[in-house]
């Protein structure tokens, strides 16, 4: 059997501690655990494998077989091994974990509309990503098109006012305390309208 071929992985993958008797992975599944693992959107892993976004879409929902090609760019942009794509995820509750960050002292992120602090970073296999954000964005046309990610997102604003745009609903003006709960996959972009970039909480589902 030749090395390039995904069954060959697949037995890689189990010598290296899988037992044989498993039920067959689904790749799919298992290619948008990675991603939201590390943290990347639709977008992000796609560009970083250097695949389309409906390439990527179409695996992740099981609507497309990918060539070893894309599995090796899929691995890469992944930044892991091809066979751990085939191994399944070891599954087990960690309990009494805890990460305090001092105000300032998240991992900061910046970009032309957002820049970021993201908390909690040395927390592995989280379920929600929380981060503070200072709103740059002034316009619309400060967006390459909608924000859209996996998840559901709550938004928190902290200081100075901010308007809200969603595909689906009118624009939300809101203020110090405010809050928004909405789908992450609902294109939405967030602009601050106040004379000082407004700071808000952001918490992200990763599942």
């Amino acid at each position: 059997m030749s090395d390039n071929d995904p069954k060959s992985l697949i037995r890689v993958a189990r010598e290296n501690g899988q037992k044989d008797h498993l039920e067959p992975i689904d790749l799919g599944q298992r290619v948008r655990e990675l991603r939201k693992a590390g943290k990347w959107t639709l977008e992000q892993a796609a560009k970083q494998a250097g695949l389309a976004r409906s390439t990527l879409s179409k695996i992740e929902n099981g609507q497309m077989s990918p060539t070893f090609d894309a599995l090796k760019k899929l691995a890469i942009g992944l930044e892991i091994s091809v066979p751990q794509l085939f191994t399944p995820p070891q599954k087990g509750q960690v309990n009494g974990r805890l990460s305090v960050v001092a105000s300032g002292e998240g991992v900061h992120q910046a970009t032309t509309t957002y820049e970021h602090e993201l908390l909690a970073e040395n927390l592995t296999k989280k379920t929600m990503l929380p981060y503070r954000a200072r709103v740059r964005a002034r316009s619309m046309d400060d967006f390459d098109g909608w924000v859209r990610h996996d998840g559901e997102e709550f938004l928190y604003v902290l200081t100075g006012v901010v308007r809200l745009f969603t595909e689906f609903y009118e624009p939300i003006e809101m203020r110090r305390g405010d809050s928004a709960y909405y789908d992450g996959s609902m294109g939405h972009n967030l602009l601050s309208v106040s004379d000082e970039d407004a700071l808000v909480l952001w918490v992200t589902s990763l599942t």
